[in-house]
């Protein structure tokens, strides 16, 4: 087939001869000229451009990812492609969710001014004020532990129970030889990957009764052949894996490319997508269950709060939950924990406890069962707690 001018090429395509002069001064595209008079012209190969540039401007992709997501095609990579495209479905998601919950709340508006009387404005005001205060919640979070960094190490990390300090134990900072050949200190991991063999010593472990809490886990959920399953922050896929042994269709979502990439090679049948706990990137009643481990505790209390929303929004209506992480029971022993911390002088648990919001337990249940759940936990730690949610209906 010949080669078309601009616009004959604008005309197949459906777009403006602008639009194909924009994409060409971005680099996007580059048509050759014609000997004879200047004027550019454009191949089935440049036409198959433009048609790709066009879908994905359809998306709602920026120039910069597209030039990205270009260059992964250009090289055959059609995994970093597939991650660019799931990172753009994440943010229409988080969009979608954003917008259903301004319709929401725009009701409730429209319920108060149809109550008889006349209209209190300050409920008005309330409501839009619990909007706003949730909209940033959601937009507020990052990775601020750059999980990218880790993923190497992480399956040693976890491992690394024989050679750490209990996070059970608030005044175990007294054995330096211990805490020397700990791996890895997650509470100073923030942009930086540090060699293995050199972090400085920590006195404060996340992952101690890693193996037991995520077998709890799994016993718990006990799925039933085929099956679908969230596994939300599955980092390298261990506990997706172990529900994967029990032949659940597992799906797993983070929000790093780097861990997403090595649960890939240890779990070639696992569904993964980039995602994080606040708008989960599945349609309304997609997964039989929901697990997560070791993550949650990444939010602040107004975010897990939108979580849990999230979770109830992709579950079916039997849908269960089972959540392991590090908690504290209630306030009261989150406030003797610090005050141990304290009088021990034990900075390492102290940064933690600011850095991370580790849940209040029996909030946690009181949400869970208010909303139409029943829960039971188990301990086993000091501050690790796995706890099922199975909904009465």
């Amino acid at each position: 087939m010949r080669p078309l001018n601009i616009k004959e090429a604008a005309s197949r395509l459906g777009i403006s001869p602008r639009a194909i002069r924009f994409y060409e001064e971005k680099g996007l595209i580059l048509p050759a000229k014609q000997a004879s008079n200047g004027y550019r012209s454009y191949t089935e190969n440049d036409i198959w451009r433009l048609q790709t540039i066009s879908a994905l401007r359809e998306i709602g992709m920026s120039l910069q990812d597209i030039t990205h997501a270009l260059g992964e095609i250009d090289q055959g990579n059609q995994q970093r492609l597939e991650e660019y495209l799931e990172l753009q479905q994440a943010v229409m998601y988080a969009q979608w969710i954003e917008l259903k919950r301004m319709l929401d709340t725009t009701q409730r508006m429209i319920d108060l001014n149809r109550q008889d009387g006349p209209l209190d404005v300050s409920h008005l005001h309330e409501l839009a004020d619990s909007s706003r205060r949730l909209r940033e919640a959601r937009q507020n979070w990052h990775d601020r532990w750059n999980y990218d960094t880790q993923a190497a190490i992480h399956d040693e990390r976890v491992q690394a129970k024989s050679n750490s300090i209990p996070a059970s134990s608030p005044s175990s900072a007294s054995f330096p030889e211990e805490a020397d050949s700990m791996p890895y200190n997650e509470s100073r991991d923030v942009g930086e990957h540090q060699d293995t063999q050199k972090a400085p010593p920590s006195s404060f472990y996340l992952y101690h009764n890693y193996d037991e809490a995520l077998e709890q886990t799994a016993n718990w959920i006990s799925p039933v052949p085929g099956e679908h399953g969230l596994d939300i922050g599955t980092g390298t896929g261990n506990l997706a894996g172990k529900l994967m042994e029990r032949h659940a269709l597992m799906t797993g979502i983070d929000q790093s490319r780097e861990m997403l990439r090595t649960c890939r090679t240890k779990y070639p049948g696992m569904h993964v997508k980039l995602g994080n706990f606040l708008a989960l990137p599945f349609a309304d009643q997609t997964f039989d269950f929901l697990v997560s481990s070791f993550a949650f505790h990444h939010l602040s209390p107004d975010q897990q709060q939108l979580a849990l929303q999230e979770m109830q929004r992709v579950l079916t209506p039997r849908g269960r939950i089972c959540l392991t992480d590090l908690m504290f029971a209630d306030a009261l022993h989150r406030e003797a924990y610090i005050r141990q911390a304290e009088a021990d002088g034990n900075g390492e648990q102290l940064l933690a406890i600011r850095e991370r919001h580790f849940p209040l337990l029996d909030e946690l249940t009181r949400w869970l069962e208010t909303n139409g759940y029943v829960t039971k936990t188990v301990r086993h730690n000091e501050l690790l707690h796995t706890m099922l949610a199975v909904p009465l209906r």
